[in-house]
């Protein structure tokens, strides 16, 4: 009996908060997967939160978000879609942020072009197939199609061009050979990439519009205070450094909505 009601004093004593609190969701674009994984391991060392990680193409997370699913955090790839949530009431007022830049590169691992320049290739059309996220539905693909369009090069590309349903897919058409080229975004040629490219080009275009990766919490979130904690620590020095790591660049003010 006495072990019984010492059990009872002790399980009295736990927080109610410790034996039910449920991971923090967060909805992730495909291409800052990696990057919030390694960001997320850091975010729960420093506060014992734990983060449940969902990916996919940023047009996909969403739809699942209008349509209902129980995500607190959503990290899209655009600025696009945080806006419509926030327009359509199902986001967080004042929790928009810009959180990452991204910006894309053309890259081969095809021996052909080993040590020669991509650009040309992709210039003179020497290629089977060239691999971009598909523009209707990831923002990164989108920015591969007006990068193409502004070089002229989109109507002599369209036969040629396969579609990946997100930035990770298009990057392993490349990195499996079915594609000689691609435009993939540069976080994943980092020196954490197991894949060495025999070509590569960062894309650089005049009026080339910058890819703004902005995150929102959403008004459905369970625990809204840890989703807001979580949006800061995105702005903390050890977020920030992962962030550059990982071929991101930093907004010199991430805030988009006042708090």
């Amino acid at each position: 009996m006495r072990r019984v009601r010492n059990f009872l004093l002790l399980a009295a004593l736990i927080p109610v908060a410790a034996l039910t609190e449920e991971p923090l969701a967060v909805a992730v674009a495909s291409n800052f997967l990696s990057t919030a994984q390694e960001i997320s391991a850091a975010f729960t060392a420093s506060t014992g939160t734990q983060v449940r990680l969902s990916s996919g193409s940023t047009a996909k997370l969403y739809a699942q978000i209008v349509n209902g699913a129980p995500y607190d955090v959503f990290l899209a790839a655009d600025a696009a879609r945080p806006g419509l949530l926030l327009d359509n009431g199902l986001a967080v007022p004042g929790s928009r942020m810009t959180y990452a830049l991204g910006s894309l590169v053309l890259w081969s691992t095809d021996s052909r072009l080993r040590g020669k320049d991509c650009r040309a290739a992709l210039d003179a059309g020497d290629y089977r197939h060239l691999a971009i996220a598909n523009p209707l539905t990831a923002p990164y693909g989108r920015a591969a199609r007006e990068f193409l369009q502004a070089s002229d090069l989109w109507e002599g590309a369209k036969s040629r061009l396969v579609f990946g349903e997100n930035i990770s897919q298009t990057f392993q058409f490349v990195a499996s050979g079915n594609a000689t080229l691609g435009l993939v975004a540069s976080s994943q040629l980092t020196a954490l990439s197991p894949f060495v490219a025999t070509c590569s080009w960062p894309v650089e275009s005049p009026g080339l519009s910058p890819i703004l990766q902005d995150g929102v919490i959403l008004r459905r979130a369970t625990n809204q205070h840890h989703a807001r904690s979580f949006m800061k620590f995105i702005r903390a020095p050890r977020a920030i450094e992962i962030l550059q790591r990982s071929g991101y660049s930093v907004p010199l003010q991430s805030s988009v909505d006042a708090e």
